[in-house]
């Protein structure tokens, strides 16, 4: 009877010169079904510039009928269309140029201020911290000190005013070197001093004293017809040349050097936007005063939803910083009835905390 021999295979023994083979995880690949496309992106923010299109004609609206006396929506188009209304003058001659004037410096404040934080890679650069509008003030100061009356005059002042404060500020920086903190210092250095040249003025002066009571806190009161012609030019030519620069200061955002690769010529940029910045920030400032924390707060609570991209940016903050504006502006007049509060203190009043949550809740991010 034979026996069934089991054969049992053994291992290879392992040699001294033998390495282990390890298998490389397979790459994951991203589900694209979840991934974010670049065209909803574009869809999602081309739908929210819409809406804040609509919230400001909302506002403006608002702006337009509340007052010292409140206007029903028919009184207020009935004094748009017709002259022989009764609410005519009312509308065309005080509410009228009061909105187009708020919607001219906001959206200028908002730009200068978004522009402003991009070229210096500052997330606290504004019109106000760094001294432009302190410079312009001066030099409207100086203006009414020679006895200027017109809106005419104290633009022309106000812009040089401001073109003088920008390059004191950006060469005291140290220039192309220039950091966050010596540009903030450099700035806050040339406001105290400026700001104490106005008071010194206003209080030797009594007659420049009547003239800038109440521009120096910041006031759309005192628009009219005249004040919106003058400053609409400055202002629109400074919005053309921001916009202009929104691709350029992208690439420049990388550094000069991949700027450069990228086909951008810094110092031009550079150029172009302290052009723009003194337009915009000189033509507001000699219209309605210094006016705080519009330039600074619009872009941080915009760059939430648009991200750094200024071709994005830069639309959203030219309709989203008239819409505080306007907004603070009806908000004065409705608390301070019979009277009203000036923009300037609501905006400061509401600005000031609403930067300190932004700052606590760590949402002010680099430009």
């Amino acid at each position: 009877m034979s026996t069934a021999v089991r054969r049992v295979a053994t291992p290879p023994e392992p040699t001294l010169d033998a390495t282990p083979t390890v298998t490389a995880p397979a790459p994951s690949v991203p589900d694209r079904s979840t991934a974010p496309h670049p065209k909803r992106h574009r869809a999602a923010r081309a739908a929210g510039l819409l809406g804040a299109v609509a919230l400001l004609g909302v506002i403006l609206v608002l702006s337009i009928a509340v007052g010292a006396k409140s206007l029903p929506l028919a009184d207020v188009w009935s004094g748009l269309l017709h002259r022989d209304a009764a609410e005519y003058a009312v509308v065309h001659r005080m509410r009228l140029p009061r909105t187009l004037l708020g919607l001219l410096a906001g959206t200028a404040l908002g730009v200068a201020g978004a522009v402003m934080q991009a070229l210096t890679r500052n997330p606290l650069a504004d019109p106000g911290l760094l001294g432009i509008n302190a410079g312009a003030s001066a030099a409207v100061a100086t203006a009414a000190f020679l006895g200027v009356t017109a809106i005419g005059g104290y633009v022309w002042f106000a812009l040089l005013g401001a073109a003088v404060v920008t390059a004191l500020v950006y060469a005291v920086g140290g220039g192309r070197g220039a950091t966050p903190a010596r540009l903030a210092l450099a700035g806050a250095a040339l406001n105290a001093t400026l700001y104490s040249f106005v008071s010194a003025v206003m209080l030797l002066d009594t007659a420049s004293l009547d003239r800038l009571r109440f521009w120096t806190v910041g006031s759309l009161a005192s628009a009219d017809s005249a004040t919106v012609t003058r400053v609409a030019p400055f202002i629109l030519v400074g919005l053309l040349v921001a916009l202009g620069a929104a691709r350029p200061l992208n690439a420049l955002a990388l550094g000069d050097d991949a700027a450069r690769a990228l086909g951008a010529r810094p110092a031009l940029i550079r150029a172009a936007v302290i052009v723009a910045v003194t337009l915009l920030c000189g033509a507001a400032t000699a219209a309605c005063g210094p006016i705080v924390f519009v330039g600074l707060l619009v872009p941080h609570l915009v760059r939430a939803l648009t991200g750094p991209d200024l071709r994005w940016l830069l639309p959203y903050c030219a309709v989203l910083a008239p819409v505080l504006l306007l907004g603070a502006d009806v908000l004065g007049r409705v608390l301070g009835r019979p009277g009203e509060l000036q923009v300037g203190m609501v905006t400061a009043v509401l600005g000031g905390p609403l930067f300190l949550w932004l700052v606590t809740r760590g949402r002010v991010a680099h430009p």
